[in-house]
């Protein structure tokens, strides 16, 4: 098993969050926690229960299943027991008026359970607070993902192009990716927060696979395995030579992730336009991570950017036709898709210490699309890359 997460690590993050609380929401009263992220995040446990932090007690972590797996895996100080809500109605001294819970992912149906027992007046969200707390990683989160952008970088960099061959389809390719990836240590699943969103690895396609319309909130597509399964890749669309391969995937380590994109040419060369629209998203990257700056606005990044664009580049710039997306890069952490966005209305600096995905893409008709994304910690210096620099368009001869 792996080593605990330090009981320092967890207290100084409910020190943060109880900062923010008082900050943001100066009149709070309790604050209660179900989804799995977040109670990983204060517990270093991933159980079905809840968290309760009281503003004026210590919190305690109610678990219905499994209790004993949570002792065993988490250094988190009060740790409790639970058959029913009713259980945990003792762990608060006074019925608060007010209660603030993760509006986006608690359903309704689990909020009406839970209200019989703690029927609080008002529910107001924390979403935003917790984002913002886990948003800053600290030495010990940091760590984990150098490992994941380790494991990354090895994988698409150096085994993908010895995995690539002519007549395998895009099925077939991701179910040699998967254990490639598990083998180098990556822990097997890619997590985001978007409702209802489902990833096996990420998008992986063929030509002009990665330009199909999908409901993913990225800038790719792909075929996907059928219309109930639009994921992973097609079983009929193969490899031929000519063809360039995007491969937009996550990897973790112990819960954190990294995010990043790399395309191939396999076999002859692509189309000169391809090729310098591609060269111009990894300048545009490039410019970017040296904006990754403590002081720097996420909403004048993108600005900036967008507008230093021609009217020719920006046609099928992030996306293609009218299925365009509005960012260029995102938080990365326990979930690819954190906040900040660096996209319009994300206007309070950033701090040193986040991690962003840039993802600068551009889709080129009957080639695919070309473009480059990679996960930078800011720093003083600027963003530090995780996850190689590699500029894409790996050339793979015919196998």
């Amino acid at each position: 098993m792996s080593t605990p997460v330090p009981f320092t690590e967890l207290h100084q993050r409910m020190i943060r969050f109880r900062d923010i609380m008082d900050i943001k929401e100066p009149d709070w009263e309790c604050v209660v926690i179900f989804s799995n992220i977040n109670l990983y995040y204060f517990t270093g446990t991933m159980q079905d229960g809840m968290l309760l932090i009281p503003r004026n007690s210590e919190p305690v972590f109610r678990v219905r299943s499994s209790y004993e797996r949570a002792c065993d895996e988490s250094e988190f100080p009060r740790i409790a027991p639970m058959q029913s809500y009713r259980d945990a109605v003792q762990d608060l001294p006074v019925m608060p008026i007010t209660l603030h819970l993760e509006t986006e992912v608690v359903p309704l149906a689990l909020l009406e359970r839970f209200r019989k027992h703690f029927p609080v007046k008002t529910i107001l969200a924390a979403d935003s607070h917790l984002a913002a707390v886990r948003a800053v990683k600290s030495p010990y989160e940091l760590n984990l993902m150098e490992k994941a952008g380790k494991i990354h970088q090895k994988v698409l960099e150096e085994r993908v192009p010895e995995l690539l061959r002519k007549g395998m389809s895009e099925a077939e390719f991701a179910s040699l990716l998967y254990p490639a990836f598990i083998e180098e240590g990556h822990h097997g699943i890619v997590r985001f927060g978007m409702f209802d969103t489902e990833i096996v690895m990420g998008q992986i396609a063929f030509g002009e696979s990665s330009l199909y319309p999908t409901a993913f909130n990225g800038p790719g597509g792909c075929y996907g395995l059928c219309p109930a399964v639009p994921l992973l890749g097609s079983r009929e669309r193969t490899l031929e030579d000519g063809d360039l391969v995007f491969v937009d995937t996550g990897c973790g380590v112990e819960g954190y992730h990294t995010d990043k994109t790399m395309n191939y040419v396999f076999g002859k060369a692509l189309p000169d336009n391809a090729i310098e629209a591609h060269y111009q998203c990894v300048e545009i990257q490039e410019r970017m991570a040296a904006m990754l700056i403590p002081g720097a606005i996420p909403s004048e990044i993108y600005q900036t950017i967008t507008k230093s664009l021609s009217p020719e580049f920006q046609e099928n710039f992030m996306g293609f036709g009218n299925r365009r997306v509005n960012f260029l890069g995102h938080g990365v952490g326990l979930l690819i898709d954190e906040q900040p966005v660096i996209a319009r209305g994300f206007d309070d600096p950033i701090q040193e210490g986040m991690v962003f995905a840039l993802e600068p893409k551009k889709g080129i008709p009957g080639v695919g699309m070309v473009g480059t994304e990679n996960t930078f910690v800011v720093t003083p210096a600027g963003g530090r890359c995780l996850t190689g620099t590699t500029r894409g368009l790996l050339p793979v001869a015919l196998q």
